[in-house]
């Protein structure tokens, strides 16, 4: 049995991730999810998801991003002792922030099958569109937990790779919101 890896994020219409909290990551339309009414239903599939996580996984910019914020975040204070992992080819561990549970560098996708045979639950990859495109490249990722926002956008970064053959999904739970949020939980069919 392996672990299962979930990739979980905000997602527009038209599949793209990029900039949903501001224009500061990079998207000139960034700030999307902030632009859509407030409602705490819409984000329950979040808390739904600590339940489950046994493990967070970040690619390089993603853990940067989260690690200046989460570690003294109360709202995602049941992450801190949970193991984290970032894949990365560059980041050194004196970069790794201290106080934020244990912490480990994988330098390939390659260490990331190899942690998959290993023992535990879900591992969550949070944000990562690069990481996610590469595992998914690699058959790694298993479920795909997505609140899909009532925005198009055009261009962006997206967590789907290109494919030469189709990759079919099979529905395991949506809900819609009144504000218009969905939230669709995808198992990928192997």
């Amino acid at each position: 049995m392996t672990r299962e890896l979930v990739w979980t994020g905000f997602i527009s219409l038209d599949g793209i991730v990029d900039s949903p909290g501001g224009t500061a990551e990079g998207h000139p339309a960034g700030g999307w999810v902030f632009r859509t009414p407030f409602d705490p239903e819409s984000f329950s599939l979040k808390g739904e998801e600590l339940e489950e996580t046994t493990a967070l996984m970040f690619g390089r910019r993603s853990y940067e991003a989260f690690a200046s914020v989460w570690p003294q975040s109360e709202d995602h204070a049941a992450y801190r002792d949970l193991p984290k992992y970032v894949v990365s080819t560059t980041l050194d561990e004196g970069a790794l922030v201290d106080g934020w549970g244990e912490q480990q560098i994988l330098r390939s996708v390659a260490d990331v099958a190899a942690l998959k045979k290993t023992d535990g639950g879900a591992i969550f990859v949070h944000g990562s569109a690069e990481l996610a495109r590469n595992l998914a490249d690699a058959g790694l990722v298993d479920r795909y937990n997505l609140l899909v926002f009532p925005v198009l956008l055009g261009e962006g970064k997206t967590v789907f790779p290109r494919r030469e053959e189709e990759q079919r999904l099979v529905l395991r739970e949506s809900a819609g919101y009144p504000n218009s949020v969905l939230k669709a939980v995808y198992d990928v069919v192997r």
